[in-house]
C-alpha cells in the first residue's frame, strides 16, 4: 500500500518545498502537482471571507509552471516519486511531454510520472487552444509516448492530430528511470486507454467505492485485451479530504466559502442526484467545463447559496482521522493502492491546514501498517 500528496502548485514555492519535505519525512511514495494556467477558484470572489488563503495570496492565479518546479524539486525528492497530475497534450505536443519527463529523470532516483488527461477549458478556451475531440488526440498522444519510451527512433507516425516524419528522440531516461504514463479520467474511453497504454490510472474526482472499482475492471479489461498485464498498472485516484477531531467539526469545515464552492466542480448530473439543479444549466459538465475566471462575485455567491450540504461533505472524504481512513479502506477494497491525498480542509483556517498536515502523515502510517497490507494481499 503507498500513499502520495497534491499540492496545487499555485503561490510561492517554499509551501510546495515544505509539503515535498512533508512527503519525504512521513515516507509517502508520491508527490504530485496540479498543472493549471487558471486556478479552479474565481478570482473575482476571491478575499478572505472566501478562504484565509486570500490575506497571502492577492490572487488564486499564481500558477506555476509544473516541470520547472519538479526539475527544482528533484534534488529534495529523494525516494519521493515526482508527478504531474495532469497535463495535457493540448498544450504541449507529446514529443516536447517526452522530453520533458526523459529530462526530469535524469535528476530523480525514481521514474518520474506524466499523467495525462483530456485537458480542462480554462487551460485551452481563453488561449485559443483546440479542445475538440480531446479524448482522440489523447489517444494519439499516448502512442507518440509509448513510442518515445519503449523503442528506439527514429520515429515515425501519422495520426489525425499528431505526424512525426522521422523524429530523433536519442535522450534516454538512466537504467530503472523510464518516466511512467498516468492517465487521468474516468470516463470508459479514458479508462480504456489507460488501460492499453498507461502505466498507472489516476482520476481526479472521488468515486464510490464500487464505482471506483467497476471503472478499475474496465481498465484491467482493456490492458488484457492488449496484451499487457494489468497487475503492472498502478491503480491510483485523487483523494480529497476534509478532516477535523470530530465527524461533526469536519462537517461544520464544509461551511466555508471555498471548501462549499468546490461542489460547483461537479455537473449537473451530480447535482440532480440531491434534488436540485446546477446554478451553472442542467447541461453544465462539471470542472472540465469551468471558466472561473469568468463568474462575478454575484454568481458565486447566488451559486453558493443554493449548493446542498449533502453535496459538499460526499465530494471529498469528510470526518475524523478514523472515518477519512474507514473511507479510504472501502477504496482500497476497491482496488485502489495508491490514494494521493488532497487536503481541501487546509482551505478553511490555518488551525485547520495544520491539523490536516498532522492527519495526512498520521494517514499514511495507518495506510502502511500491517492491517492494511492484509487488505492489499488478501
Amino acid at each position: 500500500m503507498r500513499v502520495g500528496l497534491a499540492w496545487d502548485a499555485v503561490g510561492p514555492v517554499e509551501g510546495g518545498r515544505g509539503l515535498l519535505d512533508l512527503a519525504r519525512s512521513a515516507g509517502l511514495d508520491t508527490f504530485l502537482v496540479f498543472d493549471h494556467l487558471i486556478n479552479v477558484f474565481p478570482r473575482q470572489a476571491w478575499d478572505t471571507d472566501f478562504s484565509y488563503v486570500a490575506a497571502a495570496l492577492p490572487t488564486p492565479d499564481l500558477s506555476l509552471e509544473f516541470a520547472t518546479v519538479l526539475g527544482n524539486f528533484a534534488s529534495h525528492a529523494g525516494p519521493v516519486r515526482l508527478a504531474v497530475g495532469v497535463t495535457d497534450p493540448h498544450r504541449r505536443h507529446p514529443a516536447v511531454l517526452a522530453q520533458t519527463a526523459l529530462t526530469l529523470a535524469q535528476f530523480t532516483e525514481r521514474p518520474p510520472v506524466i499523467g495525462i488527461g483530456a485537458g480542462a477549458q480554462e487551460n485551452l478556451q481563453p488561449y485559443g487552444i483546440r479542445h475538440d475531440r480531446q479524448v482522440s488526440r489523447v489517444e494519439e498522444a499516448l502512442q507518440i509516448l509509448r513510442m518515445f519510451f519503449d523503442s528506439k527512433g527514429p520515429y515515425d507516425f501519422k495520426g489525425e492530430f499528431f505526424t512525426l516524419d522521422q523524429a530523433v528522440m536519442d535522450l534516454r531516461a538512466p537504467d530503472g528511470g523510464v518516466p511512467e504514463i498516468w492517465v487521468g479520467g474516468s470516463g470508459p474511453r479514458m479508462t480504456a486507454l489507460a488501460g492499453r497504454y498507461g502505466d498507472g490510472w489516476i482520476p481526479s474526482d472521488l468515486m464510490a467505492p464500487a464505482e471506483y472499482a467497476r471503472r478499475w475492471a474496465v481498465v484491467r479489461e482493456a490492458a488484457v485485451a492488449a496484451g499487457r498485464d494489468p497487475d503492472r498498472i498502478v491503480a491510483a485516484g485523487g483523494v480529497p479530504i476534509i478532516v477535523a477531531e470530530t465527524d461533526e467539526a469536519a462537517r461544520e469545515l464544509c461551511q466555508v466559502k471555498a471548501i462549499r464552492y468546490l461542489a460547483l466542480h461537479a455537473g449537473a448530473a451530480t447535482w440532480r442526484e440531491y434534488g436540485v439543479a446546477h446554478p451553472f444549466g442542467e447541461d453544465y459538465q462539471g470542472l472540465s467545463h469551468l471558466l472561473p475566471h469568468r463568474l462575478t462575485r454575484e454568481q458565486v455567491e447566488q451559486a453558493l447559496a443554493v449548493v446542498p450540504d449533502a453535496l459538499v461533505a460526499d465530494l471529498a472524504i469528510t470526518g475524523s482521522r478514523q472515518t477519512v481512513l474507514d473511507r479510504i479502506g472501502e477504496l482500497v477494497d476497491a482496488g485502489m493502492r495508491l490514494p494521493v491525498l488532497i487536503p481541501v480542509s487546509a482551505l478553511a483556517s490555518p488551525e485547520a491546514a495544520g491539523y490536516a498536515v498532522e492527519s495526512v502523515v498520521w494517514l499514511a502510517e495507518q495506510l502502511r501498517s500491517d492491517s492494511f497490507t492484509e487488505r492489499v494481499t488478501a
